[in-house]
């Protein structure tokens, strides 16, 4: 026997030096070492024997027509290749005989065949399988696995499935899937979820690339669509709705989906895809505008030793717009002015519209208590007024583009080991939901990925870089504009009350029957040299805050700083992952057991305003560190921040009773420093009855640490701040134990204001305050059981799946808005003046009873006190009717518990009660014609959120899609629409007004094979 070729290792210095510069702490070189151990291993084992070759022909049994494209893998090992468009295979391999060869194929039943000898070519011909029921999944255990068999729901989408259906891309396929929610802030921005509490950024629900994160960790938003496969390279998506913590870690504790993208050794050739499209056909948001979408694929393998392969695709369209001009704050509430009936409707001066900014009442950052007035004759009324804000239509562009760009090169070091390294890159606009609404501009996200896989083996490590270009908060920019243009709050407030005066004196006072009118005048008053709309000075001063990356610089605040605050967000962070496993099972023999484990270290950089220094001073962490006296340009805020988390587990399966019972147990340890560690469990169990009806039993818990934004975030927006969860961010800040809650300040001031608003009326009501109180915070766990049931029958013409769940919450992780007393401590006769609505801003004595410095507001980062259950079910059918029309469904139920006590915050479950999808089609109706319809729906619910709460209501679309295939050329024409009638529906409170887009797209592939 002959050594292995001494050029195999001239690999091993190149992974080993780029592994290193990737690692940055102890844990991520422990994972370079054994991801050099185990590459050493396996070119250690290569040893050199005589190279055989086999070949052979593919046919489509039905049409006996050669297939191209069909896999040929020798079953337990990375050694394959592909059909040619005669259908015609080469496979050249070490292997020692007898082996195994897999064809597959989609839309064909996958065969196997022993070769154990060599001499004529091979002749397979493949079955046409209209319903894929034997469908292989890796992400419900980490191995691969038949689907009707997995212990947990889970859903694929295959490549004939994306291909068919009539969604703009695949990623908006996914809202068709059974159990999925998908939340569309932009064309580019689109976050899916499964179970409940569901949030426009979602920290329970994890996305992966080809088993990379594609968290935007310092964003806190999943990229998954922004940055990950175009339509050309996407393989499949496999979603896991339910926990999945203990395989996956922390980020999975509510669902997750797994893009999986074409091998270059498989897919090969050059392939072009282009798509038109139109929306806004209603011209109501805006003129009816083009959509274009385009990308490129070329795939190349030589010698079934290397391959690459290289993506670019570019969409651009304007955006769906957020403008519902609904209030969110009518009269009726305490927060409005619910004693004067006539400011009710359009004339409510504490309007809190869906989407503008600036007139935050909710919130209390942008509300003026205006006191002393008589009305009606009746002295020492109060009003509540807030300032008049700004429409997102006017601070937004909507213009959106996404440019993706990735390559990959893979190298088959052995038969058995395969290396590759990815670089990904994505560059977009949208808009997202977190607290606040983000306009994203020119992001830059990175990443770099590296990985080593066996046939019982997988290491990988990769880096996320994140640039945020150009993006800003949309409310701090509202916030500065009225600030900039008309004065501070107190100014504003006291001309509103110097021109209700002033209507007093000209209309005989103030009345029931002038109010509105009176009210109006003084808002005009108050309003006079506010930048408007549409004007050159608006679109300057704006410009001049986008371009200011501190939100709450005031002038004279510090030297060379500017007149005004900004809105500018920079943000340019890092994310460092190592994981592996190993399946030990032909080691063990007696059961099946795999094991793995990760590490993972964000690297954060203050940035001033999302994240500081929280070494420095609490009056300098919102400030850049000086240099000479003067801000450098750098605008450095410190030294950068380290948040850490590590995980192991194991995963045993058992078969008994001749594989009729299958059970599963697995166990994963995570820690971080910043928390106590914790152990995940999961007990599963499949029954197959009959060899085709398959029940499922699984009990697993689930834990998640605080998100990146969550745990060390520390927003500056001027009136609000939000602050992570981790207690030392606290220290010297007080809201943990020094606040009160919002709720019961609203109610205080209520008291206050029908009783004169004087510091003796806030005294006699001080008990109406309650103490916060807010707990250390910790991880949030969750506690879920599910069974299932999935089936084949009648000839394999029909699928049925279900599946009932039910989660209880320990620890839900939310925010709360409290406020806390300047230089006070809770329940002393300041700390209460303080609470009041006029010492908002105070920097004075408020009155004759007690000197108040005035409050600031935090929204906080915390755990629930109460637990929290959420409960449902979903059914889905596939119904091979006739021949190839198949009509599919499914019908998903969630709902949530009540609990017969108020927590400290709104946990917002945000998810309807009933949806459903039904789709009717036929891939080939006529010769190579065939089409799609989707019917979907969802009721009403109610939503949410610290920025917008209200109700969604019911919506039903229509998606269609007809397409020609040309297979001389192996293209294909589609022309479809999604939202044909173009219902107008929106998602989420806050979130766009989405209506019909249509499109042709055209697709040509597998060219210069």
């Amino acid at each position: 026997m002959k050594t292995a070729n001494p050029s195999r290792w001239a690999g091993v210095p190149l992974y080993i030096g780029l592994f290193s510069q990737l690692s940055k702490s102890r844990s991520m070189k422990y994972g370079v070492l054994v991801a050099a151990a185990l590459l050493i291993r396996s070119l250690s084992f290569s040893q050199a024997v005589a190279l055989i070759e086999i070949s052979g022909t593919v046919i489509n049994q039905e049409k006996n027509e050669p297939l191209p494209d069909v896999s040929v893998q020798i079953k337990g090992s990375v050694t394959g290749t592909i059909t040619d468009n005669a259908g015609s295979f080469i496979l050249r391999t070490k292997q020692k005989l007898p082996f195994t060869l897999v064809f597959s194929s989609v839309g064909f039943k996958p065969q196997e065949l022993e070769v154990k000898s060599l001499g004529s070519k091979l002749q397979v011909a493949m079955v046409t399988q209209t319903v894929l029921g034997n469908e292989v999944v890796v992400t419900a255990s980490r191995v691969p696995e038949n689907i009707l068999k997995s212990p947990v729901a889970i859903e694929k989408l295959d490549i004939r499935a994306i291909r068919e259906t009539p969604a703009p891309n695949f990623y908006d396929a996914l809202e068709n899937v059974k159990g999925v929610q998908m939340t569309t802030s932009s064309l580019t921005f689109k976050v899916p979820n499964t179970r409940g509490f569901n949030i426009p950024n979602n920290f329970r629900f994890m996305q992966l690339v080809d088993g990379v994160d594609m968290q935007a960790a310092t964003l806190g938003v999943p990229l998954g669509n922004a940055i990950g496969p175009t339509e050309l390279d996407i393989q499949s998506v496999e979603i896991t709705p339910g926990a999945a913590s203990a395989l996956y870690g922390m980020n999975a504790i509510n669902g997750m989906a797994n893009l999986l993208t074409k091998n270059p050794f498989n897919s090969q050739g050059l392939s072009i895809y282009h798509k038109t499209g139109v929306n806004h056909v209603d011209n109501r948001d805006h003129s009816a505008a083009v959509l274009t979408e385009s990308a490129i694929r070329y795939a190349k393998a030589f010698n079934n030793k290397f391959a690459f392969k290289v993506n670019v695709g570019y969409m651009q369209g304007v955006d769906w717009r957020s403008n519902t001009r609904l209030d969110q704050n009518p009269n009726n509430l305490k927060s409005a002015n619910p004693n004067f009936p006539s400011l009710d409707g359009a004339n409510n001066i504490a309007f809190d519209g869906w989407n503008r900014y600036g007139d935050d009442a909710l919130a209390g950052s942008n509300t003026s208590s205006i006191s002393g007035l008589t009305i009606d004759g009746k002295p020492n009324q109060t009003l509540r007024v807030v300032r008049t804000g700004y429409w997102e239509t006017d601070l937004v562009s909507p213009k959106v583009s996404n440019l993706k760009v990735d390559a990959a090169a893979h190298y088959r070091i052995t038969e058995n080991a395969e290396l590759s390294y990815s670089y990904r890159f994505g560059q977009m606009d949208g808009v997202f939901q977190r607290g606040n609404k983000i306009r994203l501009d020119d992001v830059k996200v990175q990443n770099h990925h590296l990985e080593l896989k066996g046939t019982n083996y997988v290491v990988r490590s990769y880096v996320s870089i994140e640039n945020t270009g150009n993006s800003y908060n949309v409310k701090p920019l509202a916030d500065n504009l009225d600030l900039a243009s008309g004065g501070s709050s107190n100014a504003w407030a006291t001309k509103y009350k110097n021109a209700l005066t002033e209507y007093a004196n000209l209309n005989g006072g103030l009345t029931s029957a002038n109010l509105a009118a009176a009210n109006q005048f003084a808002r005009d008053k108050a309003d006079a040299g506010r930048v408007e709309p549409g004007t050159p000075e608006f679109d300057q001063l704006k410009n001049t805050i986008i371009g200011i990356n501190n939100w709450d610089i005031r002038s004279g605040t510090i030297p060379d700083a500017p007149a005004t605050g900004g809105s500018a967000l920079i943000q340019k962070s890092r994310m460092y992952h190592t994981e592996g496993q190993w399946d030990l099972s032909k080691y063990v023999k007696v059961i099946d057991l795999l094991v793995g484990g990760d590490a993972r270290i964000y690297e954060v950089i203050p940035d001033g305003n999302n994240f500081v220094d929280f070494g420095r001073p609490i009056e300098e962490r919102n400030k850049p560190v000086m240099v000479d006296g003067k801000v450098p340009d750098s605008n450095d805020f410190g030294s950068n921040v380290y948040y850490k988390k590590f995980g192991a587990f194991a995963q045993v399966t058992k078969t008994f009773f001749n594989e009729k019972l299958k059970l599963f147990g697995s166990l994963r340890y995570d820690y971080n420093p910043e928390f106590d560690p914790k152990f995940t469990p999961r007990l599963a169990a499949v029954y197959t009855a009959s060899q085709r009806h398959n029940f499922r039993f699984t009990y697993q818990q689930g834990f998640r640490f605080p998100a990146l934004f969550e745990a060390l975030s520390y927003v500056n927006n001027g009136r609000v701040k939000r602050v992570g969860s981790l207690s030392y961010i606290n220290e010297g800040l007080g809201y943990l134990e020094n606040s009160y809650t919002q709720s019961s300040v609203i109610n205080f001031n209520a008291a206050v204001s029908a009783a004169g608003n004087t510091d003796a009326a806030a005294l006699a009501n001080r008990d109406l305050l309650v103490v916060a109180n807010l707990p250390r915070a910790r991880p949030e766990r969750i506690t879920s059981f599910e069974i299932g049931y999935k089936s084949i029958l009648l000839n394999n013409k029909v699928i049925i799946d279900v599946d009932a769940y039910t989660n209880q919450y320990d620890g839900f992780l939310g925010q709360v808005q409290v406020y806390v007393p300047r230089g006070e401590t809770v329940g002393s006769d300041a700390a209460v003046i303080a609470m009041l609505d006029r010492n908002r801003d105070a920097t004075t004595a408020s009155g004759a009873n007690a000197a108040s410095q005035g409050q600031e507001r935090y929204r906080v980062y915390t755990n629930a006190k109460n637990i929290y259950y959420n409960y449902g079910a979903a059914l889905g059918i596939t119904y091979n009717i006739y021949k190839k029309y198949t009509i599919a469904g499914n019908v998903n139920f969630n709902q949530m518990r009540s609990n017969k006590t108020d927590d400290i915050f709104v946990t917002g479950f945000n998810t309807p009660k009933w949806t459903t999808n039904l789709s009717f089609g036929n891939r080939e109706v006529f010769k190579n014609v065939g089409f799609n319809i989707v019917w979907r729906w969802q009721d009403a619910f109610l939503w949410e959120s610290p920025l917008v709460t209200g109700t969604i209501s019911s919506y039903n679309t229509l998606d269609a899609q007809v397409t020609y295939r040309i297979p001389k050329v192996n293209a294909s024409i589609k022309a479809g629409g999604a939202n044909l009638l173009n219902n107008r529906y929106i998602q989420y409170a806050g979130g766009p007004t989405i209506g019909g887009l249509y499109y042709v797209a055209f697709t040509v592939d597998g060219l210069l094979k």
